[in-house]
């Protein structure tokens, strides 16, 4: 069932706005790191000659916690949008379907679509590289960890802004809790371990960027059946 409605879902964002941020986003990542080696070549290569991968990787997973968080609370607001402005969720909920389904599918959608802009980040990652000749010793093993890790990593704040959209008509505070935790992930580092929005960083008192993944992953399961549940039980206007 969930999957019949994951794909009316994706019929319905075919021609919205939100596929250019799913481009949006890697591109831009990419197009800055362009631009700092464009302006420094010389110099970054100079100074990492021992190891110029680890450098250029390095330099994108400062810019990616705050990248992925901000574009979370966007995608997840006008995924949710498209009900609200529809006033259509009284008729979707009358279908002969579970609001599990419903809820499951519109957070398998973010996902979905952020899987994509990952995907979109490793590849141009590697090809960026290889064209600032950094070496042909690819370190494919941690680019795909720096792609996908900070994803699975920001699943509570997913969980959280996609419950906080579905259940308020007004994005006004989805969006500003979003992009508050996006600025204040710059500053996480001197944060708890528990803060939410530090996960993203993989960075934790143990030193090892799984334990950043795992914690995500199981609080991220903890928030989407909470956010479930409050969905589940409320009233639709």
């Amino acid at each position: 069932m969930m999957f019949r409605v994951l794909a009316a879902d994706v019929l319905k964002i075919r021609r919205k706005a939100i596929w250019f941020l799913i481009f949006l986003g890697p591109i831009g990542v990419i197009a800055l790191q362009a631009a700092n080696y464009g302006l420094r070549y010389d110099y970054l290569m100079e100074k990492y000659a021992t190891n110029p991968w680890g450098a250029f990787l390095g330099n994108i997973q400062f810019l990616l916690p705050v990248t992925i968080l901000l574009g979370i609370a966007i995608i997840a607001s006008m995924v949710a949008s498209i009900e609200h402005q529809m006033n259509s969720w009284k008729q979707l909920l009358a279908l002969p379907i579970t609001r599990t389904a419903v809820f499951s599918a519109k957070f398998t959608l973010c996902v979905l679509m952020l899987f994509v802009s990952c995907t979109l980040l490793g590849i141009g990652i590697v090809g960026l590289g290889l064209g600032l000749k950094l070496g042909t010793d690819v370190p494919l093993g941690n680019i795909l960890k720096l792609s996908f890790y900070p994803m699975i990593a920001a699943f509570p704040a997913l969980a959280l802004q996609l419950w906080l959209s579905v259940t308020m008509r007004n994005q006004a505070l989805p969006l500003t809790v979003g992009i508050l935790g996006g600025v204040l992930s710059l500053y996480a580092v001197k944060m708890p371990d528990w803060f939410l929005w530090k996960l993203p960083l993989l960075m934790n008192e143990a030193g090892n960027p799984e334990y950043s993944v795992f914690a995500g992953l199981a609080v991220g399961i903890v928030i989407f059946a909470i956010g479930l549940l409050h969905f589940t039980r409320r009233d639709v206007n």
